[in-house]
């Protein structure tokens, strides 16, 4: 039976990685009160059934896919949880997915080194095709990184999300893009923090590629003037999100390297991909190294 859009759906492997991302994907259904889908691709023949529908037949051997439902129905008994396996190749069934769920799901493959994971194919194929949001989730995920840290003993779960972070540009601001976030932020009660980067002139930086001195940069009319226009992106999405709490960061530089830097506090960072292309150097790069989950939101 489908749920159409109304869905998490997590691919699931038998990886530990892909454990990871289903955990974190209950979770996000659980916050926006939808139903999960686990979808395990490759190899055997298609079936199809919720929990505990799955449960498997004495002489039978679980599949990755029954483990990891049975494992999640005992996590989180509340969530409706249906569980699919097709014998269709990763990317093409995973894309397919993406097209009939709200967000669609992957782990990152790889070490979960200091220096951060890396991505496998699956996961950029996905995140740069999909036609719906996809969080690319990183290994070794836990439910208490996406909240700020415990003190005096008290349970994890009761402390409030970190931030989640958008990467805008004011030029292509995007409203798929803004919504996702403030969705985001307001299901999870946490701070949405807006970093926009700006650069500096060309004449500007031709002058100093030359060894010139540059006469007068009007930085500060300039940075003026993106903080006026990021204000007026968010302007109308401020009204509709009342309660959400809102941050606006201009600064000047290169994106890649402010917004990996505000996701080291972060919970969720959210960037976007425009339409019928795929991800840019930038967002490969902060789905590689960021150290929280990011998601990847197609738009225009």
């Amino acid at each position: 039976m489908s749920t159409g859009t109304r869905s998490i759906t997590v691919g699931i492997d038998g990886s530990p990685t892909s454990l990871d991302a289903a955990d974190w994907a209950a979770r996000e259904a659980r916050r926006r009160r939808l139903p999960l889908r686990l979808l395990h691709a490759g190899t055997g023949p298609a079936v199809s059934g919720r929990v505990p529908d799955v449960d498997v037949p004495a002489g039978r051997t679980r599949t990755a896919l029954d483990r990891a439902a049975i494992r999640l129905s005992y996590a989180h008994p509340a969530l409706d949880i249906i569980a699919r396996r097709t014998g269709t190749p990763a990317v093409q069934a995973l894309l397919a997915a993406a097209a009939d769920t709200e967000t669609l799901v992957v782990g990152s493959r790889g070490s979960t080194g200091f220096a951060g994971f890396e991505v496998g194919s699956v996961a950029l194929a996905v995140a740069a095709r999909a036609e719906r949001p996809v969080v690319v989730v990183r290994a070794g995920e836990l439910p208490e990184d996406e909240r700020t840290p415990v003190r005096d003993g008290a349970p994890p779960g009761s402390a409030p999300y970190l931030p989640v972070v958008l990467g805008l540009d004011v030029d292509r601001p995007a409203d798929d893009l803004i919504r996702y976030a403030f969705d985001t932020a307001g299901f999870r009660s946490a701070p949405l923090h807006v970093v926009h980067v700006w650069t500096r002139s060309e004449p500007y930086a031709r002058e100093v590629r030359a060894g010139r001195t540059p006469r007068p940069d009007d930085t500060a009319e300039r940075r003026d003037g993106e903080g006026r226009a990021l204000a007026g992106a968010l302007r109308p999405w401020r009204r509709r999100f009342p309660g959400t709490t809102v941050r606006e960061h201009v600064v000047q530089g290169h994106p890649g390297p402010h917004l990996l830097r505000a996701s080291a506090r972060a919970g969720l960072l959210v960037v976007g991909r425009e339409a019928g292309t795929g991800p840019g150097r930038v967002v490969r790069s902060l789905i590689r190294h960021a150290p929280c989950a990011v998601a990847v939101v197609p738009h225009g």
